[in-house]
Formats: structure tokens, C-alpha cells, sequence
């Protein structure tokens, strides 16, 4: 017994319009789309946050290569001061 009659599908989609309602059955085609175009939107837009973290980290790698930060002499004082304690 198994669903290759098409008695078996008019039936089953009988009771689906009683249990949901042809409202409900309507909006679910665009719901579906809506939900499917959210996830995919997440999707890129966690690659994309991805990659601008991974640009803004070669940027500031960058930016030390080139620029390299200077001690304070303060600092430099202080260190040395540490050491002979």
C-alpha cells in the first residue's frame, strides 16, 4: 500500500487544506524564499566579515613593518631600573 494512486494524493492534499488552510499554504512558497535568501545573506556575510578582519590584520601588520613603534626612554629607564633590583 503506498502513495502510487492519485486517490491517495487528492486525499492527502485534502486533509493538508483542512488542517492548514489555502491562507497559510499561500504565503508558505514566499516565506520559504524569504528564509532561504536570509541564510544565504548570513552565509556570504560571515565570509565577508572574514575577510575584512583578515585585511584589517594584514594592514596593521603592515603598518608595524613600516613604521615600527618607538620606546619611550621612560619605558627604557624604568626596564633597566627593573633589572638592576
Amino acid at each position: 500500500m503506498g502513495f502510487d494512486s492519485i486517490w491517495h494524493w487528492l486525499i492527502l492534499l485534502v486533509i493538508v487544506l483542512v488542517v492548514f488552510g489555502t491562507k497559510k499554504i499561500r504565503n508558505l512558497g514566499p516565506d520559504l524564499g524569504a528564509a532561504i535568501r536570509d541564510f544565504k545573506k548570513g552565509l556570504s556575510g560571515e565570509d565577508e566579515a572574514k575577510q575584512k578582519e583578515a585585511e584589517a590584520a594584514r594592514k596593521a601588520a603592515e603598518q608595524l613593518r613600516a613604521d615600527p613603534p618607538v620606546a619611550d626612554s621612560s619605558t627604557q629607564s624604568q626596564r633597566d631600573s627593573s633589572e638592576t633590583k
